[in-house]
C-alpha cells in the first residue's frame, strides 16, 4: 500500500545501515519485473540517494551490492529509465566503484553486480560513449574480463556497445582488448562468445590498422581468423555463425583478409548465403543479407561467386514476396548485434527490413558484372518493386532502392530498355528534389549521371523535369560528393547536346560558378568541370555562339588552369578546351588575338610530357587548318613566332600519337 511504500522509502535516508538495508531490499522486490514501479521510483528522485549510498566511504558491501542490484533492475526497464539513470550520474559512480574493486577492494558478487549494471545501461543504447576512453578505466574493465563467465559476458557486452569511434577502436586494441576477445572466443560458454564476436566486429569495422593487428592475434595456438572459421561451423548456434561471419566480413573489408582468402570466399560467403535461406528466422535472414551485401560490395570475384551460390538471386526474390509479421519470432536482445539493437522489436517493420536487405544484395551483386546485372533485372517483379520503393516512406528502403538502381544503371542495355519501360527517371527526380538526406541525394545524383549518358533514351525526359536548374543548384552544395555528381551529370548532359541545352546550362550555372568549380580543392570536381567545358565547346556553330557570349570568361578560366599549380592531367584538359575553341570559325580569334596564350601553347609543345605536347600541337593544327577562311594569315603569324620550326623539331619524337599530330600540323602550312 501507499503508506507502507512511503515508510520504506523514508527508511532509505536513515543513518542506521540495518534500516537502510531493509528499505533497499524492499525496494528491490518492488521494482523487479514491475516497469511502472521502476518509473515511479525514478520520478521520486530516489536514484540520487542510491548513488549517495554507493559513494559513502566504508559502507557495508552487502548493502552496496543490494543498491547496485536495484539500479541494475531500473536500468533493465524502458530505455527512458536507463537514460534517466545516466542523467542522474550513474556511470561515473559505477566506474569509480569498479576502479575501487581492483586489488581486492570489493567482493566478487559486488564486482559482478557493478558489471551487470554497466552492461544493462550500455545495452539500452543511451549511454553516451566518451570521445576517448580513459586508459586506466579501460584497462580495469579488460582486467575484469578475464574472470568468471558472468563477468566476461558483461565486459564483452559493455565494450561491444561502447566502441563506436575510430579512436576508441585503437584505444581498445592498445589496452589489450584484442587479446581479451581472442581468449573469450575460446570460452565454452556461448553467452560469452557471442558478445565477444559483437565486440570484435565493433573493433574492426572500417579500421584498417586495428583489423591488421586483430588478424595476427591468437589464443591456444590458433589465430583469430581461424577461431572465427571454427565458430561458423554448422553445428554451432546460428547466432554464433552469423556473428563470426560478420567479424570476418569486417576484417576483409578493412583489408586484413583478401577476397580470394579461402576463409572469405569459401567459408564466410557460403555461411552468409546459407543464413539467407527461407527456413531461417527473419532477423537472421535480414542480418545475413545485409552483411553479404557489404562483403560483396566491391569485389567482382566475390560478386560472381555469390551469384552462383545456392540460387542466391532467387533467394533474394523471396525477400521481396515474404511478409512475415509473427511476434513469436522476435529475437532475444542478446542474439542481435549492438548495431541492430531494437530493430526487430516491431514485426510490422519486418517486410521493409527484408526489402531493404534484398535490394542491397542486388545492388552489390550487379555492381561490376553485366551478366549478373541481366540476371538480377530479370528477377520477377524486381523493377516494379524497386520503382515503388523509390517512393517509400522509409529512408533506408529508399536508399537501398536507389543503390540498386545505381548499380543496374551501369548497363547500357538496361538504360535503353528496362529503365525506359519503367520510367525510372520520374521517381528518381522526385527523390532528388524532395529528399533531405545527403547520402540519398548523393547516390541518386550518381545514378542520374548514368541516365544522362548519350545512349540513354531518358535524357530528354529528364531535361523536361527541370534537371538543368536542379543540377546547377547542386553544384553549390557544400558536400564535395554532391558537387562532383552534379558537374558529372551536367558534363554528360552537354555531350553532343543541342545548343538550347548548352545555353541553358551556361545560363543556370553562370560563369562565376564555373570559376568557383575550377578553384575547387577536389581535383575530381576540377576535372569534370573541364570536361563540361569541353562538351559545351563542341561543333563549330556551338563553339562560335558560346564564345561570342562567354569567350572572355572562358579564356580566363583556361588561362587560370594553365598558369596554376596543377597536374599534367588537368592541364591536358585545359589544352583540349583550347583545341576545341580553335576548331570554331569565329572563336579562333580568341586565341589568335592573345599572344600570351599562343606563347603558352608553344611552351607546352616543348615541355617533356607527351600528352601535353600532343594536346598543344592539336590546338595549333586546328588554328592553321588550311581550308578555313583566314588560314594563311594565321599560318604566317605562327610561322613568324617560330611555331613551324618547333613542329619540325618534334618530328624526331618516338611517340606515334604525337608524331601523327605534328605531321598533320606541318601539312597545313602552305
Amino acid at each position: 500500500d501507499v503508506e507502507h511504500s512511503r515508510a520504506y522509502i523514508d527508511q532509505l535516508y536513515s543513518n542506521d545501515s540495518q534500516k537502510c538495508f531493509q528499505a533497499v531490499s524492499e525496494l528491490k522486490f518492488a521494482v523487479i519485473g514491475n516497469v511502472r514501479e521502476k518509473g515511479s521510483i525514478i520520478e521520486q528522485g530516489i536514484v540520487v540517494r542510491l548513488l549517495q549510498i554507493l559513494r559513502t566511504p566504508d559502507m557495508d558491501a552487502i548493502l552496496k551490492t543490494e543498491v547496485v542490484t536495484v539500479l541494475n533492475s531500473l536500468a533493465k526497464g524502458l530505455p527512458e529509465h536507463a537514460s534517466s539513470l545516466v542523467q542522474a550520474g550513474l556511470l561515473p559512480v559505477l566506474w569509480e566503484q569498479l576502479e575501487a574493486c581492483v586489488g581486492g577492494g570489493g567482493t566478487n558478487v559486488y564486482i559482478q553486480m557493478v558489471l551487470c549494471c554497466l552492461r544493462s545501461v550500455y545495452r539500452q543504447g543511451c549511454a553516451p560513449p566518451p570521445p576517448a576512453w580513459d586508459h586506466k578505466l579501460l584497462s580495469t574493465l579488460i582486467q575484469h574480463g578475464y574472470h568468471p563467465p558472468s563477468n566476461q559476458e558483461c565486459v564483452a557486452n559493455i565494450l561491444a556497445h561502447a566502441c563506436k569511434t575510430c579512436e576508441q577502436q585503437q584505444q581498445l586494441v592498445e589496452a589489450g582488448g584484442a587479446d581479451l576477445i581472442a581468449c573469450m572466443l575460446c570460452s565454452p560458454v556461448t553467452r560469452v562468445q557471442l558478445p565477444a564476436l559483437h565486440c570484435l566486429a565493433a573493433m574492426c569495422f572500417n579500421n584498417e590498422r586495428v583489423s591488421s593487428i586483430v588478424s595476427t592475434k591468437s589464443y591456444g595456438g590458433k589465430a583469430v581468423p581461424d577461431l572465427l572459421v571454427g565458430l561458423m561451423a554448422r553445428d554451432r548456434p546460428r547466432e554464433l555463425q552469423l556473428a563470426a561471419a560478420t567479424s570476418l566480413t569486417f576484417l576483409h573489408r578493412a583489408g586484413a583478409l583478401s577476397a580470394d582468402d579461402p576463409k572469405i570466399i569459401f567459408k564466410t560467403l557460403q555461411c552468409l548465403v546459407r543464413m539467407c535461406r527461407r527456413d531461417r528466422e527473419v532477423w537472421e535472414r535480414v542480418e545475413a543479407a545485409n552483411t553479404l551485401a557489404y562483403l560483396t560490395e566491391v569485389s567482382t570475384e566475390l560478386q560472381r561467386t555469390a551469384a552462383m551460390t545456392d540460387h542466391l538471386i532467387l533467394t533474394m526474390n523471396d525477400y521481396l514476396k515474404d511478409t512475415p509479421t509473427s511476434a513469436t519470432n522476435i529475437p532475444q536482445p542478446l542474439c542481435v548485434s549492438p548495431v541492430s539493437n531494437r530493430q526487430y522489436e516491431n514485426p510490422s517493420t519486418w517486410p521493409e527490413l527484408m526489402l531493404e536487405a534484398a535490394l542491397r544484395v542486388y545492388a552489390s551483386l550487379g555492381a561490376n558484372d553485366e551478366d549478373i546485372r541481366q540476371k538480377v533485372i530479370k528477377t520477377e517483379g524486381l523493377m516494379n518493386t524497386m520503382v515503388t520503393a523509390l517512393s517509400a516512406a522509409s529512408p533506408p528502403v529508399q536508399l537501398a532502392a536507389v543503390r540498386c538502381l545505381h548499380s543496374l544503371s551501369r548497363s547500357v542495355h538496361t538504360l535503353r530498355t528496362t529503365f525506359q519501360d519503367h520510367m525510372v527517371w520520374r521517381p528518381l527526380m522526385t527523390v532528388l528534389k524532395t529528399s533531405n538526406s545527403e547520402e540519398l541525394v548523393k547516390v541518386a545524383s550518381s545514378t542520374l549521371c548514368n541516365l544522362l549518358l548519350e545512349f540513354s533514351p531518358a535524357k530528354e525526359q529528364i531535361l523536361d523535369q527541370g534537371a538543368v536548374e536542379f543540377l546547377c543548384g547542386l553544384t553549390r552544395r557544400p558536400h564535395p560528393g554532391l558537387r562532383l555528381n552534379a558537374v558529372w551529370a551536367l558534363m554528360n548532359m552537354a555531350f553532343q547536346a543541342e545548343h538550347r541545352v548548352k545555353a541553358s546550362i551556361l545560363h543556370h550555372l553562370g560563369t562565376d560558378q564555373i570559376f568557383r568549380l575550377l578553384s575547387d580543392n577536389d581535383v575530381h570536381i576540377l576535372m569534370k568541370t573541364l570536361g563540361l567545358l569541353r562538351n559545351l565547346l563542341s561543333t563549330k556553330a556551338h563553339i562560335d555562339q558560346i564564345m561570342q557570349c562567354h569567350g572572355k570568361e572562358i579564356m580566363q578560366a583556361v588561362i587560370l588552369i594553365l598558369e596554376g599549380e596543377h597536374s599534367a592531367e588537368v592541364k591536358e584538359q585545359a589544352l583540349c578546351i583550347l583545341a576545341n575553341i580553335a576548331d570554331g570559325d569565329m572563336a579562333k580569334s580568341a586565341i589568335m588575338s592573345n599572344e600570351d596564350v599562343l606563347k603558352k601553347l608553344m611552351n607546352y609543345m616543348v615541355i617533356p610530357n607527351v600528352k601535353l605536347q600532343t594536346a598543344a600541337t592539336f590546338c595549333i593544327s586546328n588554328l592553321i587548318w588550311n581550308v578555313e577562311d583566314g588560314a594563311s594569315e594565321r599560318q604566317n603569324k605562327l610561322r613568324d613566332m617560330g611555331v613551324y620550326k618547333l613542329l619540325q623539331s618534334l618530328m624526331t619524337t618516338e611517340d606515334t600519337g604525337l608524331f601523327d599530330k605534328v605531321k598533320t600540323a606541318l601539312q597545313q602550312f602552305h
